[in-house]
This record gives structure tokens, sequence and C-alpha cells, in this order.
């Protein structure tokens, strides 16, 4: 449990007692958790409106993202210095000039930190979804092109480079955060395990399962980050599963590229992010 948290629980007990013994009138409420979010679009909410207020321009970041629905519901102090694009490298260095690296928002006194973090990184995940896109419709959505012209190079890089590159980056956030909570967040399904839906993502049918296998491999390295620095690890693979591109809106937590509600598409919309807060709240036993 985050320190504040016990600092809290200890404050309403030691209240209690007071109110027992004494009139002297109700006691002062314990300070909200220091709360700081860092991460890429999935925690930014890119392309959700409207953009949080404040928020420089090129990250993208929305008043709807998770980071700001968990603040909401649990009263805490939010530091949101969430960007669209973010790697893992601009948790400690800059990403654009003027903002600076993301652990800099952290210090001993956070108390609670969030984080969607690796997707970007070598650019596989959106290289991979572009090149599927491209192949499948050029193939009429039949086929596996992406599989025969890609094979396992998209999955050996997650394994060989964005795995101890996420190792790193958590490390670098527990050293500005000793006391703090963390939470990773996976990434929700952006495809079915099978099927695909051609008219709203042009992934040919054979590919939908090489790249659900991308996401798995991708997850299961972010879940082996988590847990080598002691991170708590949100799996979202089960609660998404049936929330893809695929599904109508009301269901779906990722738009499509065609039909999508968001400005971006294969990202959450705000239904995504509500259940993204959900799950991280129940992880971190906040309420």
């Amino acid at each position: 449990m985050p320190r504040r948290l016990i600092a809290i629980a200890a404050a309403a007990a030691t209240a209690a007692g007071t109110v027992a013994l004494s009139s002297a009138g109700p006691a002062q409420g314990a300070d909200p958790i220091d709360y700081a979010a860092l991460g890429d679009s999935y925690s930014a909410a890119s392309g959700v409106m409207p953009t949080a207020p404040g928020s420089p321009a090129q990250c993208l970041r929305s008043a709807l993202n998770y980071p700001n629905v968990i603040a909401e519901r649990t009263g805490a102090r939010l530091t949101d210095v969430t960007c669209g694009a973010a790697q893992t490298k601009d948790f400690t260095a800059a990403q654009y000039p003027g903002i600076r690296p993301q652990v800099d928002a952290l210090s001993a006194d956070t108390d609670v930190v969030t984080l969607t973090i690796g997707g970007n990184d070598s650019g596989i995940f959106i290289r991979a979804a572009l090149t599927c896109s491209i192949a499948g419709f050029f193939t009429g959505g039949m086929g596996s092109p992406c599989k025969d012209q890609n094979g396992s190079s998209f999955e050996d890089t997650v394994r060989d480079k964005t795995y101890p590159d996420l190792v790193d980056a958590l490390r670098a956030v527990r050293a500005k955060a000793p006391n703090a909570e963390i939470a990773v967040l996976g990434y929700p399904w952006i495809v079915p395990a099978t099927g695909g839906c051609f008219d709203k993502i042009t992934i040919a049918a054979g590919d939908i399962p090489y790249m659900r296998s991308l996401q798995a491999t991708l997850n299961d390295a972010v879940g082996r980050a988590a847990a080598e620095t002691g991170a708590t690890y949100v799996d979202l693979n089960g609660l998404s599963d049936g929330h893809d591109v695929c599904q109508p809106p009301g269901v779906r937590w990722i738009e499509p590229p065609i039909g999508a509600q968001n400005s971006i598409f294969a990202h959450p919309n705000a239904l995504g992010e509500r259940e993204m807060a959900a799950a991280a709240m129940a992880a971190l036993d906040l309420g």
C-alpha cells in the first residue's frame, strides 16, 4: 500500500478515537494522494477530446485520459506528464524541446505512479500496423502477406530491444519515486484473436493472429519488466478481450482506422480510458 494511503488510514483511526474521547470538533482531513501519471498516447488518451487545459499541444493529452479519471474518482493530486508518441527513452531525456524528461515529475513524496509505455519503441507497433494494413489492402484481405514479408522480426525486436529498455525505464521511475506504488498498464487488444473486420481495418484475415501475437509479446515484455522492477502490472488481456476495433461503438475500447470516433486510430476511446482507470484502481486498491 502506498505510504500516504497508510498515513490516511492511520489519520482516520486517530480521528475516530478523538471523536470518541472528546467533543473538540471534526478532525482535519488527510492530504490527498500525490499521484504522477507518465507514459505514451495510451496514457495521454491522444485523440480523445477535449484536450487537457494547459497541456503541451504536441503531447495530444486529453482531459478524459485514465489519469484524470483516477484523480477525479480518488481526489488524488495529479501531476500529468503523459505525452503522445513517448518512448522509454523519454522518461530520462526530453521528448520535445521545452518538455522535461518524464521522471522529473517524480520525487520521494510521490505516492502513486501509473504509466503505459513501450508500444512506440523502435517504431515497432505503428510500423507493424501500417505495414500489415497496406499489405492487407493490396491483397483484398486474403492470406497473410504481412507475416509472409516480416516473419518474426517485429516480435524479435520487442524481446531483444524493447524489454531491456522497459526495465531501464522502470528502474529510473523507481529511483526518482522510491516510496511510490507503481502501476504499469498493459495495452488493450487492438484486434480480435481471429477473423478481423476488413471494413474497419484492412489487415488480412491471416494476419490478424499475427498482429495479436505481436501485441501479446509486447504485453508480456511489459509484464516481465514490471515484475523485474517491483512494479504492479495491470493485465488488460482478459478485460479488453471482445472490446477491440472490430466491435461496435459503446463496446469497443479501441477505435478503428475506418469509422473512428477519435482523431487517432488504434487508440483508446473515452470508454477504454475509463476501463483502464478502473483496472489500475483495482490493482492499486484505490477504492
